[in-house]
């Protein structure tokens, strides 16, 4: 054999087993063997007819069992972009009052950062009246008098921590576990834990309210480093609910099926060459965007809704607003979705304007979400739902106990800066106890003194409910395994049934 002969084989033979081959070609390949472990060891080849064609086992949406028995079956998270201040709402101060348009003391200063506030600024009491309500003798302003009736249905979390205090930062930090961009979000990690029970609806579903996305973007439901089949789809509660989900002229029901099998088939064949789980999210998504263009429509109607139930939330269809989608939250978690997040814009309390004035503008803001709030624990309780739907409300962050003072010059209305060191969140249903509070902050508001809560404890404590160890609910990427609670994280046992 000529030495030309013999450099063209070794080459060939080089090829063949380069890693590059092995990667794409090896019929037990590292791809294969990853998707295993992501879809939960379940069988690659077997077959259940799951509309499009995709064998059950390939789809990453399918339900999955959690590491125990879970209390929460889904959530519903009520995010207040912007960060409402405890103060006028849950964290009564009396003291604080009686030190109302004094000169902030300079202990309260020293080697603390503020956002906003520069020199010496003066306390700010209370704006709101406060009063106990139910068994519990919970403390709630006059800003929430329905939300007050149901105190013994949640637990508060009164000394709640985060390390950020500028919006964006502290918007990912509470809903990815990292005040940088590129983690996945919590109903990220949910979805990709626990799949989805209604194979015509998304695992995840996000709804804004207040005119404006949060600071932090999309991001604070996005996939991360996950398949992007994971991360959060919103849906509008005016218009389409979903963008594009109208076929174009020209486009029937059937030509869209045959469409999406084309497509879908030579994904297969993509996925088939190169074990890449992001093809198989493309595939997934597809066939989801088709079922949804007829399921979606009707569960995003609340126009059929009785009479009752728009008088209890307090609901207009047709319009966006954060009452439409508490009812919305209802209706898809009915309906099995696992992740119902609500983002309501517009909690800002700085004091600039009318709107960001916390005796003006936040008043207007509780207005807004106090009956529907309360309208959607009702709701849930009567249909049997709270028992296994886990809610969560609060901000990113809390504000001062001090009046905001920019630059050393008082606002023209009256505002707090951002604040770290404690505010309020609370919890209801799927385990929670009832009527209990937890955590202290000091007699003016300004620091947590009893029963700290980190922002990684709120979300070990989401992930117990629906049946995961924390520490365990993981990805590897980069080399190592992630978790959304990072290296931190502790149940709050203190509030859990």
């Amino acid at each position: 054999m000529s030495a030309k002969l013999i450099k063209e084989a070794n080459e060939q033979a080089a090829r063949y087993f380069s890693r590059r081959h092995f990667l794409q070609n090896c019929v037990t390949g590292l791809g294969a063997t990853a998707l295993t472990s992501l879809l939960g060891g379940c069988n690659l080849f077997s077959s259940s007819g799951n509309g499009g064609g995709m064998p059950q086992s390939l789809n990453p949406l399918d339900p999955k069992a959690p590491h125990f028995p879970a209390r929460a079956r889904s959530v519903i998270y009520l995010h207040m972009a912007g960060a409402p201040s405890q103060l006028e709402m849950f964290d009564y101060k009396p003291e604080l009052q009686k030190l109302h348009n004094q000169l902030c003391p300079q202990s309260l200063l020293e080697g603390k950062k503020f956002a906003f506030i520069r020199g010496v600024p003066k306390m700010l009491g209370p704006q709101a009246n406060f009063k106990q309500h139910g068994q519990s003798g919970a403390w709630v302003s006059d800003y929430m008098p329905h939300f007050a009736g149901m105190v013994d249905e949640v637990s508060f979390l009164k000394a709640v921590q985060t390390d950020q205090f500028n919006h964006g930062p502290a918007q990912l930090f509470m809903h990815t576990g990292s005040a940088r961009l590129g983690r996945p979000s919590t109903g990220a990690w949910v979805t990709y834990g626990l799949g989805s029970e209604n194979s015509n609806l998304p695992g995840f579903v996000v709804l804004t309210s207040g005119g404006k996305t949060p600071d932090a973007g999309k991001s604070v439901w996005g996939s991360g480093f996950l398949p992007s089949v994971y991360q959060g789809v919103q849906c509008r509660s005016k218009g389409d609910p979903v963008l594009y989900i109208t076929d174009p002229d020209g486009m029937d029901r059937d030509l869209r099926y045959q469409s999406i099998q084309a497509i879908n088939e030579v994904n297969k064949l993509e996925y088939e060459a190169f074990s890449d789980p992001e093809t198989l999210s493309r595939i997934s998504q597809y066939e989801l965007a088709y079922k949804m263009q007829i399921s979606v429509p009707g569960v995003m109607d609340i126009s059929s809704e009785p009479a009752y139930i728009h008088e209890l939330y307090g609901t207009q269809p047709g319009k966006e607003s954060f009452a439409n989608n508490c009812l919305l939250a209802r209706k898809l978690v009915e309906k099995g979705v696992r992740f119902v997040q609500l983002f309501d814009w517009g909690w800002d309390a700085h004091g600039t304007d009318e709107h960001t004035a916390v005796d003006l503008g936040m008043r207007n803001k509780c207005r807004e979400i106090d009956k529907s709030i309360t309208a959607l624990l009702l709701d849930l309780k009567q249909r049997g739902l709270l028992d296994e739907t886990l809610v969560v409300w609060g901000g990113e962050f809390g504000r001062t106990p001090m009046q905001e003072n920019r630059e050393g010059k008082e606002m023209p209305f009256l505002g707090r800066d951002h604040h770290a060191e404690a505010f309020t969140m609370w919890m209801a249903g799927a385990g929670i106890r009832k009527g209990v509070t937890w955590g202290e902050t000091d007699e003016i508001g300004f620091s947590a003194v009893k029963g700290q809560v980190a922002v990684h404890d709120i979300h070990a404590t989401i992930l117990q409910q629906l049946g995961f160890d924390h520490e365990k609910l993981t990805y590897h990427f980069q080399g190592r395994p992630f978790r959304l609670t990072d290296v931190g994280g502790h149940v709050i046992k203190e509030i859990i049934s």
